[in-house]
């Protein structure tokens, strides 16, 4: 399969529910059926998509610049239009870092790298879809050190 025109394949199981093959051979199982709700929905599986893209560049970028990170989370959420297409209008990412004594300007210039250069998720959404992002650091021991936002960053 080639890198620069993946192929991903979606197969109807049985009603609203369908199997996805990534072009790496994954399977991911999708639920449309909000009431069965056995797998994860195609709009659920593009908060992830977004979360996983940025985190993966953050915490790259953290580690380059040395910083002594021990936990990471992203919380990604959407807020959707009224009328078909549902489409995401807002998606809000929230980088939760936790480590000894993190700098927050790296912080910082790891979301916006991740953002406006390497992120490809958010890239493909944009400009559609307004991102933003936020972040807090915690010191490793349990204190809210910093937090701070990136109010239309991008992401």
């Amino acid at each position: 399969m080639s890198v620069e025109n993946p192929k991903a394949v979606v197969k109807l199981m049985r009603d609203d529910f369908f199997s996805g093959h990534t072009p790496s051979g994954h399977v991911v199982a999708i639920d449309t059926d909000r009431d069965r709700n056995s797998a994860p929905s195609p709009m659920e599986l593009l908060l992830v998509a977004l979360g996983s893209c940025a985190g993966v560049d953050v915490v790259s970028i953290l580690k380059k610049k040395r910083e002594d990170v021990t936990g990471y989370r992203v919380e990604v959420s959407g807020q959707r239009r009224g009328e078909h297409p549902r489409s995401y209008e807002r998606m809000e990412v929230r980088h939760i870092v936790t480590g000894r004594k993190i700098s927050e300007r790296s912080v910082a210039q790891a979301i916006e790298l991740s953002a406006q250069k390497y992120c490809s998720v958010a890239a493909t959404l944009r400009p559609a879809t307004e991102i933003v992002s936020s972040y807090e650091i915690i010191e490793a021991g349990g204190s809210l050190r910093n937090q701070g936002e990136k109010e239309g960053s991008g992401q």
